[in-house]
């Protein structure tokens, strides 16, 4: 058979999952300006991460998201054997990642993030309605991996000493930054004729006027948590990223940020948590126009 006639392999449920979830990433990484993240412009505040390593992080990580959704139609239901195996698909990513970034914790909470929705939209690829699926991905984030380290993370250090919600906690709410306030937001700016990059970034801003972003809390306190949050609602109470106005406060929080050496990374994780929900967020996205 001549290699021109030959057709394409269709991809596989897992792999289109796997595919979403990378672009997620790489579009969370590409949009611009994002107050003190790695974008196309530089790298905020951060002096070991580039929009490169940024892109190499996150395909790095496809196999992982293949594999986790891979599991979830192999064990298909919500129990220990399928959280204790995403868990450990999850940590085996988590190395794939660092030997990719040279030891730089590029994604790492989207990596739980991400990891909990694509095995969630896995299970039931019929019922891809955003709130069925971010519940899935609850349910499976309340069982306990009996595999799993228990050394606290710098997040989850930060959120016991302010009595903050970390990403653990997020996820086992249902994602209520991404559902409750960015996904509407996305969807409200697009209505308005906003653009697709000024919706993304006000969902970004969304989530930031709400979260208590332990990357923020780590890197600055409460001080920058509070500049990101009141900085965050500024720019959407002047007509967000689409207006003049906006555009002005939002160069000027990121300016704080960077001067305060806090990097809000937890809202970025749950904006690209965000975008692949969005591409899923019809019943019948997993199987058409989505993937």
């Amino acid at each position: 058979m001549h290699a021109f006639n030959l057709q394409p392999k269709p991809l596989t449920l897992a792999e289109r999952l796997a595919d979403l979830a990378v672009d997620a990433l790489i579009d969370e990484a590409d949009l611009s300006p994002k107050p003190a993240l790695v974008d196309r412009r530089g790298n905020g505040a951060h002096t070991d991460l580039h929009l490169g390593l940024m892109h190499a992080s996150a395909l790095s990580l496809w196999p992982a998201f293949k594999e986790m959704a891979e599991a979830a139609i192999e064990l298909g239901e919500i129990a220990l054997p399928l959280r204790e195996a995403i868990g450990r698909i999850g940590r085996e990513g988590e190395h794939a990642m660092l030997a990719t970034t040279g030891g730089v914790n590029t994604h790492r909470g989207a990596i739980w993030a991400l990891g909990l929705l694509v095995s969630a939209a896995a299970l039931a690829p019929s019922s891809g309605m955003a709130s069925a699926v971010t519940m899935r991905a609850a349910r499976l984030a309340l069982l306990d991996d009996r595999h799993a380290p228990r050394p606290l993370s710098h997040g989850a250090q930060v959120a016991m000493r302010y009595g903050a919600r970390g990403a653990r906690e997020e996820a086992q709410l249902g994602f209520p930054s991404v559902m409750q306030r960015a996904l509407p937001q996305l969807l409200r700016s697009r209505a308005a004729g906003h653009g697709e990059q000024n919706a993304r970034l006000d969902a970004l801003l969304a989530i930031m006027t709400d979260l208590a972003d332990t990357c923020v809390l780590y890197r600055a306190g409460e001080q920058g948590l509070h500049t990101m949050q009141l900085g965050a609602q500024a720019v959407l109470d002047a007509g967000g990223s689409v207006s003049l106005a906006g555009r002005r406060l939002l160069h000027e929080l990121d300016e704080q940020l960077i001067a305060l050496n806090a990097s809000p990374g937890g809202a970025a994780d749950l904006l690209a948590a965000c975008l692949f929900i969005d591409r899923i967020g019809s019943a019948d996205g997993i199987h058409q126009g989505a993937l």
